[in-house]
């Protein structure tokens, strides 16, 4: 069976994944970038669409940043993660990515707001469903035939997948800054340890990556 796995998501020393006050120019609240500068450097970023550096970094946050893709064949995200409105959809709004996300593979998006399937270039379609994170890794894995399912966020939607035992694989990005609010990933989550194998790689750039996979 497929695999069901996080990556490159980036949490502060006080365990917060996004800050307080997510809007339309602030995805990430009051945080704004400070959880990802770790990885806007990195190759796989600046081929994102990222600019900055021409060529992008290689190193050990490369390394962990480029393995987000490979042999992903689904995307699982909240709502808050597509848009920052709340309630009924303006259906003007089609992500924070333009016209070509950088997805390429379906993406079901949890939402208790249904809307159409919206199909973008580049491979990328949003399936906009009501379901239990059960239910979305069901209709997930139809849509990815032998390919994995990416979790992406945000915050409680890894948290609700991992509530239910759902992950089989995790990349956690321990970033050394405090938020001191917003919305903290490992709330409820008491013994999760027990569950996988942990390792931890030090970076240069100052963040540790943590690594978890399934005991067996």
């Amino acid at each position: 069976m497929s695999l069901v796995r996080v990556h490159n998501f980036s949490i502060s020393i006080d365990g917060f994944g996004a800050g307080e006050g997510q809007q339309l120019d602030a995805p990430f609240g009051h945080a704004g970038t400070r959880l990802l500068e770790w990885a806007l450097p990195t190759r796989t970023f600046q081929q994102l669409g990222f600019h900055g550096e021409e060529e992008g970094s290689n190193g050990i946050d490369e390394t962990f940043a480029s393995r987000w893709a490979s042999g992903i064949g689904v995307e699982i995200m909240g709502r808050n993660k597509f848009a920052p409105q709340r309630g009924p959809w303006d259906e003007d709004w089609n992500g924070w990515w333009g016209d070509n996300p950088p997805f390429h593979t379906p993406v079901i998006i949890l939402t208790h707001h249904p809307r159409p399937t919206l199909t973008m270039d580049g491979g990328t379609s949003f399936h906009f469903v009501d379901a239990s994170p059960a239910e979305a890794l069901e209709q997930a894995r139809a849509l990815a035939g032998d390919l994995d399912v990416r979790i992406g966020g945000g915050v409680s939607t890894v948290r609700q997948f991992l509530e239910a035992d759902l992950i089989d694989q995790m990349h956690i990005v321990l970033v050394p800054i405090v938020l001191g609010r917003g919305e903290r990933l490992w709330d409820s989550l008491e013994g999760l340890e027990q569950r996988f194998h942990i390792e931890a790689a030090p970076s240069p750039s100052g963040v540790i990556h943590l690594t978890f996979a399934r005991r067996h």
